[in-house]
Formats: structure tokens, sequence, C-alpha cells
């Protein structure tokens, strides 16, 4: 059992109503394993909560016995940190409901719940979240990280549609955080990561997104400079109705790519309208797409919210290897343009890629001070992500991945999207990405975690004293 007590893992298991897991059962590896194959840790026990008494129990046994803990969501994170080697992991994953009041355009979002669970549940009422591009993704790891996706560009970042969340505390204490209710803890959970408690509860505004538009323009990955000039200037002058991020990647062997492209390195953008379908405004929006250079391809269609949400689940799915690094931009300089072109050139493997984010139009409408991302003068948050099936080229990703961020890293604003940030990066680049906010979010800590109980996270130690 590790560094946990068999007698005393077997009182756990009997008051809890979910189960309790070890390396002795059937179900430990499925139970351990996470969206990213990378990381391969074997924690002592894992138990999954069904609720808020499960999550209580779990942290108070982890207090009694001095067990190391470790929390997971919804498994998404990139560096592995809901996984500790002989530690109690406490598993949100079965916690998965959502509640709609469409009068209301609010949302209750259990804490393991995904998007895939919470775009489904609010689509039947023509409403969502902005938040994130891929329906796996944990809804709590990705809230609390600050959370951008399709929708940012008109709705802002997932922490400027967050009411309220519940959390337990590290002494088991429940409270409910929003701007009426221990405000300060409910600034620091937008964005401050997972270092203030155990969140059970999301309560989310919603706004009206049905059916979208959606439109792929991709170009040969040797026009990236001329792509990247265009889009630079482009995107920040259109409508918040349109948002695109840019990316490199290699042409997957299937549809809607046309056979003679598939398998070629290209750059390209993923468009998402939000705006007026009738008609052709989609293509009226989308008429510059050649201005840079003529387009290898480009597909346009009207796509249910959630299906977007979904359209790249089966291309990168659970069990593949990732090692990823990200920053914040403000601009697309000509420097960083030739930093993109050479490792676009040079794709490691046929899923690796580089996407830009867009953060700005509505997200730029919050002041820095409201909420604890710091980097509400970012234009763009990019990430690099060397991914592939196989094992064997765990090194070869991980080293592309480290060079063309060490490359780039000059051309950015400091500091990164946490979420963004990989296993093995240094501390300093935790406070890099807090800024200013980085003393306010230690003396929160202090405040709410004294102890620094909740440390398997993007750390922020408490202030002293």
């Amino acid at each position: 059992m590790g560094g946990i007590n068999g007698t005393a893992l077997e009182g756990l298991r009997e008051g809890l109503r979910g189960p309790v897991i070890t390396p002795r059962d059937p179900g430990y590896d499925e139970a351990r394993s996470i969206y990213n194959a990378m990381i391969d840790r074997r924690p002592a026990a894992i138990a999954q909560c069904v609720d808020v008494a499960d999550v209580r129990a779990v942290l108070s046994f982890a207090r009694d016995t001095g067990a190391e803990l470790a929390v997971r969501g919804g498994g998404h994170s990139g560096p592995g940190l809901c996984l500790v080697d002989d530690a109690l992991v406490l598993d949100l994953s079965t916690m998965r409901g959502v509640r709609v009041d469409p009068g209301a355009r609010i949302a209750q979002v259990a804490g393991g719940a995904q998007l895939g669970d919470l775009d489904h549940a609010a689509h039947t009422f023509g409403l969502g979240v902005p938040a994130g591009i891929i329906s796996m993704t944990g809804v709590g790891g990705l809230t609390l990280g600050g959370g951008h996706g399709h929708l940012t560009r008109k709705y802002g970042l997932t922490v400027d549609s967050l009411l309220s969340a519940d959390v337990v505390l590290a002494d088991g204490t429940f409270v409910t955080a929003s701007e009426e209710e221990h405000p300060e803890l409910f600034w620091a959970l937008r964005g401050g990561g997972g270092n203030f408690g155990v969140v059970t509860s999301f309560t989310f505004r919603l706004h009206p997104v049905g059916t979208v538009g959606v439109a792929v323009t991709v170009w040969p990955v040797d026009r990236t400079p001329e792509v990247l000039r265009w889009y630079r200037e482009f995107l920040p002058a259109a409508p918040q109705d349109l948002n695109g991020f840019f990316t490199l990647f290699t042409i997957p062997p299937g549809p809607p790519f046309p056979e003679p492209i598939h398998g070629q390195k290209m750059c390209g953008v993923v468009w998402c309208y939000t705006g007026d379908l009738e008609g052709d405004r989609l293509e009226q929006a989308l008429a510059p797409v050649n201005e840079p250079a003529p387009s290898a391809f480009h597909f346009t269609t009207p796509m249910p919210y959630p299906a977007l949400q979904g359209m790249f689940d089966e291309l990168i799915p659970k069990g593949y290897q990732w090692y990823w690094r990200g920053d914040f931009f403000d601009e697309i300089s000509d420097a960083s343009i030739e930093v993109h072109h050479k490792y676009g050139d040079n794709l490691p493997t046929e899923l690796s890629l580089m996407h830009l984010y867009p953060v700005d139009a509505q997200a730029h409408e919050v002041r820095s001070d409201d909420t604890a991302w710091a980097y509400r003068d970012a234009v763009y948050s990019g990430v690099i992500a060397g991914v592939d099936p196989d094992p064997a080229n765990a090194g070869l990703i991980r080293q592309w991945c480290v060079d063309y961020w060490s490359d780039l890293h000059p051309y950015s604003m400091g500091g990164s999207y946490i979420n963004f940030i990989g296993e093995g990066e240094s501390p300093d680049r935790v406070r890099a990405t807090y800024r200013g906010h980085y003393d306010r979010l230690a003396a929160t800590k202090h405040t709410y975690d004294p102890d620094n109980f909740f440390h398997a996270n993007q750390n922020i130690p408490p202030t002293a004293g």
C-alpha cells in the first residue's frame, strides 16, 4: 500500500460510498490511467468519491494519517499533477452531473465533469460556456486555470462566466465562494489552480450558443510566414463573433481533408463563428482567407457547438504520449514567425502540433485585478505539444517541444497559461504566470491552506505567518 497503513485504508473503504482502489485490485491500472500516457505513476490508493461526504472523508483520512494527497478531476493534466507515486488520490471523476436552469441561464457542474458533459446538457437549451476545444477535458482543471476556447473572443475566459464554487477546504470545512461569500477565495479560484481546496461544484453563467459556423483553412507549411503576418493583422480586427486559432500540424488521413494532402505538414486556422449564419454570412466573414496565399484546403459548415468541441477527440484520444509547454504573447513578432516556420517544418511526429489561441476581445473587457488570471493584456495563449502513440518516441517529442519553446520563449510575455506548464519546468514559471498577483495568491493560500496540504499542483506555497 505504499506509505498508507492497510488497516487504516480498510477503515476508509468502509466509510465511503465510492470504491477505494489499490494495486491489488483488478481495476487499478484503469483507475490510475490519465489522458497523458507519458505519465506512469503508481498511487498507493485511489478513492473514487461520489459525493461531498466522500470528499470530506478522504481529506480527513489524509490529514489524520499524514498521507500525501493528489486531487484528480478530469485527468487531463499534461504534467500528470493528479497522480503521485505512493500517495492517496482523491478522484472526482465519477462526479459528473450537470444541472441546467435554462430560464436563469445557469449551470451547476460537478467537480469531475468533462466539457462534453457540460456541452451536452447546455446545448439542448441553446446555451454554453466558453471552455476548451476537446470534450474530454475536465471542467475543474480547465476552469481553475482560467480557461479559454472557441468562444473566448465572444464571451471571455471560462472564469469570467463562473458565478460561484462549492469548495471543501484542507480542514474539511465546506464553503461556497462567490463575489459575496469568501470573495478572496473566489478571486483566487479564477486562475489560481488547485491550490486552495477541492471544488465539488461549479456554477456558471450560460451564454447563447447553438449551431456555429465552423471552418478549417490550411496552407502549405512553407507559407507559414505569410499566413502568420496576415493572421496577426486580421483576427484582432475581426468581429468578436469570429474566433480562430492558428495551428501547425500534419494533415490526418481522413475527412474533411482530401486524400492528396493527407500526411502533409501544413499551417492553418480552425475557425468558429457565432454570428448569423443566414445566407453566406460565414463565407463573407472568411472571404479574406486567400489574401496571404492560396489555401490548400478551405472547408466550411454549420455545426452544433458540442460537435465542434468533440471534433478532435478521435484524432488525439486518451492514452497517447504527450509533452507540452506554453507561453503568452502580446504580438506575433517577425522573429517569432521565423521560429514557428523552422519548427513547423520539422514536426517530429504526425500528431505533434502548435496552437495559438486568441485571448483578446471580450477577455480584455475584464480588469486584470478582478481575477487571479494575470495576463489580461495577452493577445494569444500558445502551446507546443509533442504527441505520439508510441512510447519509443517520448524522448523525441519532448526534445522537439523543449527546443521549440526555448527558441520561442524570448519573444513571449514571460508567463504561461498555468495548464500549459509542462512536467519538469522550474517553479519560477508559476511565479511568472501570476506576475504581481503571486503575493496575493500566496496570502490567500495562507488563509485557506496554511500548511500547503494541497501541493500536488502548480504550487503556490503559503506566505509565512
